[in-house]
């Protein structure tokens, strides 16, 4: 088996390492998943206490077409048998609001999840991005994508450098939509899943 090219390595260490700091640093504000799995799944996952649940996309589509801002004031004030906020009063009213987004989504919605401009969230590692979305192909190589971690198949597609590699990632390649499918990822945090995918989970160790 071929070994990487050592400026090949080199090249990548350094540009991991240049990433920003808060892209590994843990942001204390929840985001809608996590607020739902942790408390409104409690309901809404099997539709308890007639909770629209999570999924039916007859029961959200009529909600959704009320608002984000809506549907979120009743969550915070409650509404027939749930308690506001969801019965946990230390949720923000931000992180109610993404627990909604996050919910009307995971139910025919295309909704961004909201962020708060005062505090944005840390940017998502190469790890959270590949384990969310890149790995749908890349884990098993499906429509010819180059799995995880496998140097020989990435050093061909890198060998003009990171930077092509990282904007052909951005602006969509062969079966690949652009960004990968997440629209929201900023060029850093693309930058950070194509490192990732050529290093492989080793790179965390």
């Amino acid at each position: 088996m071929p070994k990487t090219p050592l400026h090949l390595i080199a090249l990548l260490a350094l540009a991991a390492a240049a990433l920003p700091s808060a892209a590994r640093a843990q942001s204390t504000s929840l985001s809608g998943k996590e607020v739902v799995d942790a408390i409104c799944a409690q309901c809404h996952a099997s539709g308890a206490k007639g909770a629209p649940k999570i999924g039916d996309k007859q029961a959200w589509s009529k909600r959704a077409s009320r608002g984000l801002s809506s549907l979120t004031d009743n969550a915070l004030k409650g509404i027939r048998q749930m308690p506001a906020h969801g019965g946990n009063n230390s949720l923000s009213d931000m992180e109610i609001k993404r627990a909604v987004a996050y919910m009307v989504n995971q139910s025919g919605g295309k909704w961004r999840e909201p962020v708060d401009k005062s505090a944005p969230p840390a940017p998502r590692t190469g790890a959270q991005i590949v384990k969310a979305q890149c790995i749908k192909c890349h884990e098993s190589g499906k429509g010819g994508a180059p799995k995880i971690g496998d140097r020989d198949a990435w050093i061909p597609r890198l060998k003009n450098g990171l930077d092509n590699t990282v904007r052909s990632a951005i602006n969509g390649h062969g079966g690949m939509p652009a960004r990968g499918g997440l629209a929201d990822l900023t060029d850093a945090e693309m930058r950070s899943a194509v490192i990732y995918l050529f290093r492989g989970p080793d790179s965390a160790k």
